[in-house]
């Protein structure tokens, strides 16, 4: 009798769980089929590159997208698109599903949870349907992506609410299109930064003409004929603007299942490294409606990232089509990256592990320093600021945690970083390490690990 996999879900995590369970089935001799709902128009896409689209860097939606709905059927997955699961019994195995063909109930032996995350919507950015006021929304599907490309192609001003990744690539993205651009955010820019990291990136967009306001919480939008004209903040100021983003984080997608499974501190499903949720009942999941084990913190935190999703999927995959298969995912560390481009300013922003901030909120005795060089030896064109903030555990010499704040080639050096927190390194590992150089790539003490051993040489 065939094995059926039911997938809620269909872009990165539930794509990947799904071919990888097909191809993981083959090799061991299964007969699996796999059936994957879809609520929207859309599949496997890059919600990351939407900032980039929307600022003119991606020429369309097509580039965006990894591989169609006809590619997914084509490999053997009954990918059924604009169907959404309404309700799943996990004790019965079911799952009832509305689609342009009706309402469905389909039983399975395995069910797959890859939901996603949702933008945070505020009421104040609602209208009486409930969808976002015309001129303000989020950044999160590739119909967001088409409306703000063409909202982006008027001459207005634009307000940014939120201080994150997308806020800070939003900003980017109204500057090339020739905005004028105000940032606001509740708290200080940047929180998964230290303080003083962060505040490069907050000078870097003032330079380029940016009016950032930190502590500066929207709480309504000013609406004139039925369009934004602006936003309210908590201190009674209006901020004018033709265009909101709505660039205020995001939450998990659990709502199908919330009351039958147990959820984390951030509202995710919890699966385990091999992708089991309810192993009893047949239940996996992947993807940004789960949390993700930080090996820092041992600990599950809400880390939804795109890279995290496919490897997850991966592996809960290959073990949903292989009940011999021993791939797991084994956490993650936070490691993320970005830049800021506006005039005459440049910067790559990246980090991994601890901020200082976390880990001494996490009890930890740590040391912390910051080294600027520059990305190349001073000598060569390519030279350019960087700034280095390293943290350690006193006594253990543990490495905790890197950031970077600097120039052209300054940001994939987060990569050395983490993999030594991968492996549990130390920041002496770090400052010995054998890294690369050349004159155009780097200095001959490779900034980084200058960094490390300023650390290293404090007790």
């Amino acid at each position: 009798m065939t094995h059926r996999i039911v997938v809620v879900g269909a872009d990165a995590a539930g794509m990947s769980a799904a071919h990888q369970a097909l191809r993981a089935a083959r090799r061991a001799g299964r007969d699996v089929s796999v059936v994957a709902f879809e609520a929207t128009s859309h599949t496997s896409y890059s919600a990351c590159g939407l900032p980039y689209w929307a600022a003119g860097h991606v020429d369309s939606q097509d580039a965006l997208v990894a591989r169609t709905p006809e590619q997914h059927r084509a490999a053997g997955i009954d990918l059924r698109m604009g169907t959404r699961v309404t309700a799943v019994d996990l004790d019965a195995r079911t799952v009832t599903a509305e689609g342009p063909d009706g309402v469905e109930e389909l039983g399975y032996d395995d069910l797959v949870i890859a939901t996603g995350a949702a933008p945070v919507v505020p009421e104040w950015a609602r209208g009486q349907d409930g969808t976002p006021l015309p001129g303000t929304g989020p950044v999160s599907t590739l119909d967001d992506g088409c409306r703000w490309v063409d909202r982006l192609a008027t001459g207005a001003d634009v307000v940014v609410a939120g201080g994150g990744y997308i806020g800070l690539e939003m900003v980017e993205a109204a500057l090339a299109r020739g905005h004028r651009c105000t940032l606001l955010t509740r708290g200080r820019f940047m929180h998964t930064l230290d303080p003083e990291m962060a505040q490069r990136i907050v000078d870097a967009m003032r330079a380029a003409g940016v009016d950032v306001r930190e502590g500066a919480e929207v709480v309504g939008l000013d609406v004139e004929a039925g369009r934004v004209t602006g936003a309210r903040t908590a201190d009674g100021r209006h901020v004018s603007g033709d265009l909101v983003v709505l660039a205020l984080g995001l939450s998990p997608r659990t709502e199908l299942v919330s009351g039958q499974l147990a959820l984390g501190r951030h509202r995710g499903l919890l699966p385990d490294a091999r992708g089991r949720v309810d192993a009893a009942r047949g239940v996996w999941a992947a993807g940004d409606c789960c949390e993700v084990h930080h090996r820092l913190l041992d600990e599950p935190r809400f880390l939804p990232l795109g890279t995290h999703a496919n490897k997850l999927g991966r592996a809960l995959g290959d073990n949903l089509g292989d009940p011999d298969s021993r791939l797991t995912f084994d956490g993650a560390l936070g490691t993320a990256i970005t830049r800021f481009v506006g005039g005459d300013q440049y910067l790559e922003i990246a980090m991994t592990g601890l901020t200082e901030e976390v880990a001494v909120e996490a009890g930890l005795d740590v040391l912390a320093a910051t080294l600027e060089g520059t990305t190349a030896s001073g000598y060569m064109p390519e030279a350019e600021p960087v700034a280095i903030k390293v943290v350690a555990e006193r006594g253990t010499r543990r490495l905790l945690g890197v950031q970077i704040v600097g120039g052209h080639g300054a940001g994939k050096r987060i990569d050395a970083a983490a993999a030594t927190l991968w492996f549990g390194g130390t920041v002496d590992d770090l400052a010995w390490m054998d890294l690369a150089y050349a004159p155009p790539f780097a200095t001959a003490w490779e900034v980084l690990s200058v960094a490390a051993r300023r650390v290293a040489e404090r007790r």
